[in-house]
């Protein structure tokens, strides 16, 4: 069957904020003498926040009784960054239209809490396009596991296999393939050569590039 929805992730897709959740989380886990490199920031872009937290301190051996004071503090700095200093992506409107104009349902599948996907909402203007959102915050296992895609998808009586996604991320991309979708990746410039994007039914450099012929190729 052809394709005929398409759900977007968040966070460094839509709009460039993966820098400011790495500024909230060196802010907060400065507090517990923690610092992390970028190479170990990327193993853990697309995880929610609590198993971002949960991961590094427990790496570094840091009580389970601050895990969720430091989720709370790297979320509400976070939204702070986000409303005062997050652009949108190139190809934002351009990609939302083109989907539109396909008479696509659209929809947003985020690991981010709900406060994000409503304060993404207002700053880009891209609620009338949408159809459906889905936070993996509260769900038993966020991506890599695939819940929140086939949530949205659900949310607009979409099948899964005729649903393409766009993600930025490792996690995502695996989390789009799990739920039988096909997959769009647009990863960081500095990450465009890993080989792991290979998964991917596409990869590109920006949601500016995607066209009829990327439309076509994929949708067979």
């Amino acid at each position: 069957m052809a394709l005929d929805t398409v759900i977007f992730d968040i966070d460094g897709l839509l709009i460039d904020s993966e820098p400011l959740w790495n500024e909230a989380a060196e802010e907060v886990f400065k507090q517990y003498g923690v610092m992390l490199t970028e190479a170990q920031y990327q193993t853990t872009t697309g995880l929610r926040t609590k198993e971002f937290v949960k991961w590094w301190f427990g790496y570094f051996n840091i009580s389970e009784s601050e895990y969720e004071n430091a989720e709370t503090k790297i979320v509400n700095a976070v939204l702070e960054k986000i409303e005062n200093k997050a652009v949108a992506m190139p190809g934002l409107s351009h990609i939302f239209e083109f989907f539109y104009n396909k008479q696509f349902k659209i929809g947003l599948a985020t690991s981010s809490p709900q406060a994000l996907i409503d304060l993404v909402l207002k700053l880009t203007g891209i609620g009338p396009y949408l159809q459906a959102t889905a936070s993996a915050d509260l769900l038993a296992f966020g991506k890599p596991h695939p819940q929140v895609y086939l949530n949205c998808a659900a949310q607009m009586n979409s099948i899964p296999t005729n649903c393409i996604c766009f993600e930025d991320s490792f996690n995502g991309m695996i989390a789009a393939k799990a739920a039988r979708m096909k997959c769009v990746v647009v990863p960081h410039f500095s990450q465009l050569k890993d080989e792991r994007w290979g998964a991917a039914d596409l990869k590109l450099s920006s949601l500016q590039n995607f066209g009829e012929l990327h439309f076509n190729r994929i949708n067979q």
